[in-house]
């Protein structure tokens, strides 16, 4: 996954600049980014503290981690019930 050019706390400062009261074409076109691109941080972070972003990170990676075990577990007991049932 590419890393972004903007962290988590250069994007809730973008999104506050139009939350005061600057166009959201102007904030686009100042820091280079697509209105696309803009609305899909606000979906994100739209609302968010810097120390709520980052809590969100940490949960989101420690999911991801989960997810991963999980997955291993699982293949690991269809391999086991494989090998139960080939030598019966």
């Amino acid at each position: 996954m590419r890393k972004g050019r903007f962290s988590e706390e250069q994007i809730i400062g973008i999104l506050r600049e139009q939350e005061a009261g600057m166009a959201t074409t102007e904030v686009c076109r100042r820091h280079g980014i697509s209105s696309a691109t803009f609305y899909a941080w606000k979906s994100k972070y739209g609302g968010l503290a810097v120390s709520e972003a980052k809590r969100l990170k940490a949960l989101e990676d420690e999911n991801r981690k989960l997810k991963k075990l999980l997955a291993e577990q699982v293949l690991d007991n269809a391999t086991l019930k494989e090998r139960l049932t080939k030598n019966f």
